[in-house]
């Protein structure tokens, strides 16, 4: 299709899109199962970060034109690149986008350090994104990215696919009935981390491999040289890389909570945890979340809640209404609503909810359904409502789920859980003044004392632990981690 008459394919797509919106509205319960696609009208879609999670992703995308594959390790990315042998393969994705420019859409699944300056690189060009969860690295890029998408108008959706899922709208519709009444405290807890934390950096780098780029897999965070034990997939064991296990999995368990109750900011936060370092997160936290009054809705109100977030094999109270034998959450994890009527619990990726008792589901005349289903919504569904609204004129797209207006907010929490974790050496409730992205109760005075080292030896027949502590002006410290330095050559916002 020419560019001579200024009709490019994507403004042809957005325009057909219109004119179809002009003959026939559907239902929003058709629409994201049918979808606007012709077998001609396919998206060009590009894959940053393809050898993990995001071939998945790229598999479940493949009722479109897979166009272009970039990852900075082409051994652990091979799979893929076989898979999709006609796609163009980069390793550096500035590259990709100077170099192509046919692509419509882009799927980024790259380390958490690294999901915000391709999506920004690429809303700026005007491409769709789909980027995997959590949807950034720190709270001032999540911010941006959703500011920028706004600004921009492209489709976008993050990545924890349980958010189009059935299990969260069923929690959502049972709660704004008024099932449980009120709902003024919130359990959620995963199993996770996989592998240890609380790892101090290695002593001596060890050699690159030759189908590896590393100074483009450190991209913008400080260098560091090439070790295994931060690639493949343990970078989540490292701050620099990665955000610890609430970023991990915290927008897939706190997701029903955070969409049925509400949520915005959390007005205050504050942490506990087992020992971790400058380097590398705890491997068991607790967080606790104050949220203020929300608007009532037509049958429940919104009062003031309590959100507890449990990892690393800590567990909340269990309930007095669950008999014994019977699991609390599933393996993954989950989530449990403390209502003045009643208990709503469910597993991780808001899976299987149910009223507490069990049997209580026995009788349950479920509440009319309110919010738009995605079809198959685990085995690919997240993906092509995203493909869906990709297809959709911005003047009259139904956003995806989990686009980013929603994933911003949701995002946010679970980082400022990660900051409170880094600043429990204040010993305060931290209060968080969520529209300037800032803590309101740290003085300028104040230091952060972080464990550097530790080591453990016996010395004539006794234990003795030898720790080193580093102490960091907390206002400077902390707004670093808010808003990151990007190291020097790479895009700053």
């Amino acid at each position: 299709m020419s560019k001579t008459n200024n009709l490019t394919r994507r403004s042809f797509l957005g325009a057909a899109s219109s004119a179809a919106a002009g003959f026939i509205i559907l239902p929003s319960n058709v629409v994201a199962g049918l979808g606007h696609k012709s077998p001609a009208d396919k998206l060009n879609i590009a894959g940053i970060g393809v050898g993990g999670q995001g071939y998945s992703n790229l598999r479940n995308m493949e009722s479109e034109n897979i166009v272009a594959l970039c990852d900075v390790d082409w051994d652990y990315a091979d799979n893929t690149f076989k898979r999709w042998p006609k796609a163009t393969t980069y390793k550096d994705y500035r590259v990709m986008f100077e170099k192509q420019k046919d692509i419509d859409a882009v799927m980024i699944a790259t380390p958490d350090h690294s999901h915000a300056l391709p999506a920004v690189m690429a809303m700026r060009e005007g491409k769709h994104i789909y980027l995997e969860a959590p949807q950034t690295h720190s709270i001032y890029e999540s911010r941006m990215l959703s500011d920028l998408s706004k600004r921009y108008g492209e489709a976008t959706q993050m990545g924890n696919q349980g958010n189009s899922d059935e299990g969260i709208r069923r929690i959502c519709e049972w709660i704004w009935a008024g099932t449980i009444g009120e709902i003024t405290h919130v359990d959620a807890w995963t199993s996770r981390p996989f592998r240890p934390q609380a790892l101090e950096r290695p002593n001596r780098g060890r050699r690159v491999p030759r189908y590896l780029d590393w100074d483009l897999f450190v991209g913008p965070a400080p260098w560091r040289d090439y070790h295994t034990e931060y690639h493949p997939w343990k970078w989540r064991s490292w701050w620099d890389f990665g955000t610890g296990v609430p970023g991990d999995m915290g927008c897939h368990v706190l997701d029903p909570a955070f969409k049925a109750l509400k949520l915005t900011h959390p007005k205050t936060v504050q942490a506990s945890s087992s020992v971790f370092n400058t380097e590398s997160p705890p491997n068991s936290e607790f967080i606790k979340y104050e949220f203020p009054r929300r608007d009532n809705l037509p049958k429940v109100a919104m009062p003031e809640v309590t959100v507890h977030w449990y990892d690393g094999g800590l567990m909340p109270p269990r309930p007095d209404e669950l008999k014994d034998g019977e699991p609390m959450g599933d393996e993954n994890g989950g989530c449990i609503f403390h209502g003045t009527r009643g208990k709503i619990m469910c597993g991780a990726y808001a899976q299987n909810p149910t009223l507490l008792p069990t049997s209580e589901m026995d009788n349950f005349q479920e509440p009319e359904k309110s919010i738009r289903r995605v079809f198959n919504a685990l085995e690919g569904g997240h993906e092509q409502d995203w493909i869906r609204a990709c297809k959709e004129s911005s003047e009259n797209r139904l956003e995806a789920s989990s686009n980013f207006d929603y994933a911003g907010p949701l995002t946010e929490m679970n980082l400022l859980g990660v900051l409170a974790v880094r600043m429990q050496s204040l010993n305060r409730k931290l209060i968080w003044d969520g529209p300037n992205m800032r803590f309101t109760n740290i003085d300028p005075t104040d230091l952060l004392r972080i464990l550097s080292t530790e080591n453990f030896e016996v010395e004539y027949g006794n234990p003795r632990v030898n720790r080193e502590y580093v102490s960091l002006p907390a206002i400077e410290t902390v707004e670093e981690w808010i808003r990151h330095t990007y190291r020097q050559g790479w895009e700053q916002f």
